[in-house]
């Protein structure tokens, strides 16, 4: 079925994603990509944990750490996840607008997320100077947290231009494997977070 065919809900297949040759080399693209990127934050994980005792005389993590804002932050991310879900079942289903209003809860839940990683590092700065020089921990911790908020702005970025520029265009063949790589990716810096939560806020909050 050539891509820019005239399509509806009878016809658009079942999995749109993978429906074309150019939908598969974009998924295996980026499971390769994902790879990759898996090896970065492993080797952010594993630098912080060694590091995260070096305060230099500084405030250690179960004195400064905010566990409710950053249970909120995790709730935000985590729900984006869900919405993004939903976009990619209206996708399946052909219902264009559907999508495209569950992609843009998805960015306003994930802008709500970065507001307060903003807010909290802010906090660091100048209620405790916990900075990226102050300390190894803080290098380490600005180091792993700001890279993977540096990964939502950039997921961020993508929904975002992927909406606007399909606007009009609707739903083909051709940019459905792309809505789906961009969800995908979505819920790799979700599922990134978790572990960020788990081993840097929690295991911080107990010292």
């Amino acid at each position: 079925m050539h891509t820019e065919e005239k399509l509806t809900a009878e016809t658009f297949p079942a999995s749109p994603e993978k429906a074309t040759l150019e939908g598969k080399n974009k998924f295996i693209g980026f499971w390769l990509f994902l790879g990759g990127e898996t090896v970065l934050f492993a080797s952010l994980f594993a630098t912080f944990i060694a590091l995260r005792n070096s305060t230099a005389g500084g405030p250690k993590t179960s004195e400064m750490f905010d566990i409710g804002l950053v249970f909120l932050a995790t709730m935000l991310l985590l729900t984006s996840s869900l919405t993004s879900v939903y976009a990619m079942y209206h996708m399946k289903n052909f219902t264009f607008k559907k999508m495209q209003i569950w992609l843009g809860i998805t960015v306003l839940l994930g802008a709500g997320f970065l507001a307060l990683e903003i807010y909290e590092f802010t906090h660091y700065i100048h209620e405790y100077e916990f900075t990226i020089t102050s300390s190894a921990l803080g290098s380490a911790f600005y180091t792993l947290v700001g890279t993977h908020g540096a990964h939502v702005t950039f997921g961020l970025f993508w929904i975002l231009a992927l909406m606007i520029r399909n606007a009009r265009r609707g739903l083909n063949l051709y940019n459905a494997p792309k809505f789906y790589v961009a969800s995908l990716y979505w819920h790799f810096i979700d599922v990134v977070w978790v572990f960020i939560f788990t081993v840097v806020y929690l295991m911080g909050m107990v010292g």
